[in-house]
């Protein structure tokens, strides 16, 4: 049976070279980092390469970037390590309603902790303005956190505006962007954006789970989640997942090397991807802009319960999802489509495509063939019913 992948997404294939990068760390480079014979000494220098790689991906210095395992700790340290760290100089912290749930469980976590947050509403294409950010920073604002890419829909913020209009209101005020879904698709700038803090991830890129980072700005610091060691300067203890860095270093390489030519691929199959499912399926809607990310296509089928299309769908061999694969398992429906003004009704019918460069156009027209057969089948048993 032929096989069609859109939940990228969710995650992606690691590539053979990465593979073939980690096996070597697994069964020849395989000392503690730590230690200070030999291997650990090689360990070590492997560690520090794959720092300099994603460092330079991020345009930033090797000693900002901290390891960690994955995009979710990554999230956790930044916004509890900086609110923590910080609370003898206020107690408020911002982030949007459609954030990725390590963000927006982290919030509430704080929200216990005696924190005040304020979620700021995004419009019908699920975005925020600059504006409106910068209109909730106070003077005892300690931290925004605002995502780079929504992986539920695809809208990209205005982070390039916001860094620096919340550092006008208040230049106290520290700027976090999760660049998980953007990391190696769009340009990503901690800098340029005035972003102090920044989130990426190696399975988004065809690097392995388990691994990701977080820039941290110069000298701030940050209150660690874990204690135990000395490891990452301190701010995340605990034996290092070399294989798993070395990976991330390895598909960032491998990302980077062609990330226009991937990106011009994505929106061509995006653009290829819509048309063609306007012409057999023209009731189908869009969620999310028209000009978002170009690997996220969010849409609303009317009259099919997403969940019994996806599933109808993987019998045939194409794989997609209906949201955040982080939110799967959880029965309420999409805290990014209810904030987006969805009703519950369209949200029950909604999926998300996410493709990669290793898709084709040929995957793209099969996949849809299959989608409008699907979609078809579904409707008329559901008249038979009636």
């Amino acid at each position: 049976m032929r096989e069609v992948y859109l939940d990228n997404s969710a995650t992606t294939p690691v590539l053979p070279e990465v593979a073939a990068a980690m096996q070597e760390v697994l069964t020849d480079n395989f000392g503690n980092p730590s230690s200070l014979h030999r291997r650990g000494l090689r360990a070590e220098q492997a560690k520090k390469e794959a720092r300099r790689v994603v460092a330079q991906a991020c345009g930033v210095k090797e000693q900002e970037i901290f390891f960690t395992s994955g995009g979710t700790e990554a999230n956790n340290l930044a916004i509890k390590g900086a609110a923590r760290r910080r609370r003898r100089r206020g107690s408020h912290l911002i982030t949007t309603k459609i954030e990725h749930p390590s963000v927006l469980y982290t919030f509430q976590a704080l929200e216990e902790e005696g924190f005040a947050v304020t979620y700021l509403d995004v419009d019908a294409d699920g975005l925020v303005t600059a504006e409106a950010v910068a209109d909730a920073v106070r003077e005892d604002t300690l931290l925004v956190s605002v995502m780079h890419v929504n992986n539920e829909v695809g809208s990209i913020m205005p982070v390039a505006e916001i860094g620096p209009l919340v550092k006008a209101k208040n230049p106290r005020t520290l700027f976090h962007v999760d660049a998980v879904q953007s990391f190696g698709k769009l340009p990503v700038r901690p800098q340029a954006w005035q972003a102090d803090l920044l989130t990426v991830s190696a399975h988004k890129i065809h690097g392995p789970k388990g691994c990701g980072a977080l820039y941290c700005r110069g000298v701030l610091l940050l209150a660690p989640l874990l204690h135990g060691g000395d490891q990452e300067q301190g701010v995340r203890p605990g034996t290092e997942n070399m294989a798993g860095i070395v990976g991330f270093a390895a598909a960032v390489r491998l990302q980077l090397a062609r990330q226009e030519e991937n990106y011009r691929q994505l929106a061509e199959l995006k653009r290829l991807f819509l048309e063609e499912l306007q012409q057999r399926l023209p009731d189908v809607r869009q969620n999310g802009p028209l000009d978002g990310a170009p690997h996220i296509v969010n849409l609303t089928v009317p009259d099919i319960k997403g969940e019994v299309l996806l599933h109808a769908l993987a019998e045939e061999g194409i794989y997609l999802s209906t949201g955040s694969a982080c939110h799967s398992h959880r029965a309420d429906p999409s805290h990014v489509l209810l904030a987006m003004g969805r009703s519950p009704r369209q949200i029950e019918s909604s999926l998300r495509i996410s493709f990669s460069a290793l898709i084709t156009a040929a995957d793209v027209v099969y996949a849809v063939e299959k989608i409008s057969a699907a979609v078809t089948a579904l409707r008329q048993m559901t008249r038979r019913k009636r």
